[in-house]
């Protein structure tokens, strides 16, 4: 008998120390929204949010707005006068207006990763305009499924390898980095499209401090191996499609000055051709365009100070720290920079060229 009330109390016990799902709540009550727009007004934050909102037939899109001193307490608002919760946690794409982007968002990207209610693998974009008339075109044009800005940068959809990929984790890793800032794609509402890709902003330390070109951007994209298969480039004499990159990097540190030697090596195919060019003249003019490409784009991020490219990342073991702590300002202005591209034409297809 007193073996069974010694079970019984054990179990008793047990039962109180489980943990109970008194805080859950079910799907169905939940509102997951897709994308996230943030801009500021008298100094708070507006949010405005995309949700798909199913009924028994078919999706709707709805837009709800609301403003507060974080996004957080913008975001508690819309929960207190909706019918069901809203968990950030399914934000595939956070729209950052440009007013705010050239202010700095350290605050906002910090508080993303402080509140851990946002995904930090949701895509960060600028809007070349007003957050508001671009979220109502956004829902005028958006498929059922509310996924047509997040399938624009979805590499298995409508990504192309001139389009920035940078993420919540990425941009808050630059504000704390000495050596490495970062660039994300700028867009606004399309005419005949739904969006329209106008190049990338170059965030340093959380602020947009500069803007490069598409063309531009696909350089930075091969500095960080991000795939440029497909990508065509036309010139005077043909047009080609990059089928492979791969970059190597020689860093040297001699009298207080960095030196960086890369190798830009691309495989391409050619499309179509002017005239009757050799391969050779091919090969030249394709390295010519985007070698000064690059230095073109180099020169204006370096004179912003922006490191995009990670080159202080070459370095880290051949500068002591406490000058790697001032990298941008400091050693990277003084950087000398050769850029050596060499192109292979990997298939002439049908055409026939002339002999080098």
């Amino acid at each position: 008998m007193r073996t069974n009330c010694i079970k019984i109390l054990i179990a008793l016990c047990a039962v109180f120390l489980l943990s109970g799902c008194w805080d859950t709540k079910d799907i169905n009550h939940r509102s997951l929204p897709i994308v996230m727009g943030v801009s500021t007004v008298d100094d708070q934050y507006k949010i405005h949010l995309q949700i798909p909102d199913p009924d028994p037939n078919t999706i709707q899109v709805r837009i709800v707005s609301e403003m507060g001193e974080t996004v957080s307490k913008a975001v508690d608002k819309l929960s207190a006068n909706m019918e069901s919760r809203i968990d950030l946690l399914h934000v595939k794409v956070i729209v950052i207006d440009k007013e705010l982007a050239k202010k700095g968002g350290k605050d906002l990207i910090s508080g993303f990763m402080r509140a851990r209610e946002v995904s930090p693998k949701a895509l960060v974009i600028v809007s070349d305009e007003e957050i508001e008339p671009f979220f109502s075109n956004l829902k005028n044009t958006t498929d059922p499924q509310g996924t047509t800005l997040f399938d624009f940068f979805d590499k298995d959809a409508g990504w192309n390898p001139e389009i920035a990929l940078t993420r919540v984790w990425q941009v808050y890793r630059s504000i704390h980095s000495y050596t490495r800032d970062v660039v994300v794609p700028i867009v606004k509402s399309g005419e005949s499209t739904t969006i329209k890709h106008l190049g990338s902003a170059v965030i340093k330390n959380g602020k947009m401090v500069e803007r490069i070109g598409t063309d531009e951007t696909l350089l930075v994209n091969t500095f960080y191996e991000e795939s440029t298969y497909g990508r065509i480039e036309v010139m005077d004499e043909a047009t080609v499609m990059i089928v492979d990159t791969s970059m190597d990097h020689k860093s040297q540190y001699i009298d207080q000055i960095p030196y960086l030697n890369s190798q830009l090596h691309l495989k391409v195919v050619l499309l179509e051709t002017k005239g009757k060019p050799t391969t050779k003249e091919i090969r030249t003019s394709l390295e010519t365009m985007l070698t000064n490409r690059f230095n073109e784009m180099f020169t204006k991020i370096q004179e912003s100070e922006a490191d995009i490219l990670g080159l202080g990342q070459y370095f880290r073991t051949k500068i002591p720290r406490e000058k790697l702590r001032n990298w941008r300002s400091e050693q990277y202005p003084n950087l000398k920079m050769d850029l050596q591209v060499h192109v292979v034409i990997q298939n002439e297809g049908q055409l026939k060229l002339g002999a080098d």
